[in-house]
């Protein structure tokens, strides 16, 4: 097989996979399975936008706890 017939089998190989995919997705299960997607990824985001906000705590807390030994470390050096 020439390159030039590989680089055709390779376009028509590729057209077809699109078309099964438009088809799939435009059908009744591909739409449950969209919509299956949508729901996980935004449980996901809620989730991550939940740990932000216990990171950003967290962060708080760990640099009063390094300002807290600082000072009693200079308290104990005087």
């Amino acid at each position: 097989m020439t390159s030039n017939q590989k680089f055709l089998a390779g376009i028509v190989l590729g057209a077809a996979a699109g078309a099964l995919v438009t088809l799939f997705l435009n059908s009744d299960k591909g739409k449950a399975l969209l919509e299956d997607v949508k729901d996980i990824a935004d449980d996901a985001k809620d989730n991550i936008a939940g740990m932000s906000d216990e990171v950003t705590e967290l962060v708080k807390k760990g640099k009063k706890f390094v300002q807290d030994l600082g000072s009693q470390a200079k308290e104990a050096t005087l």
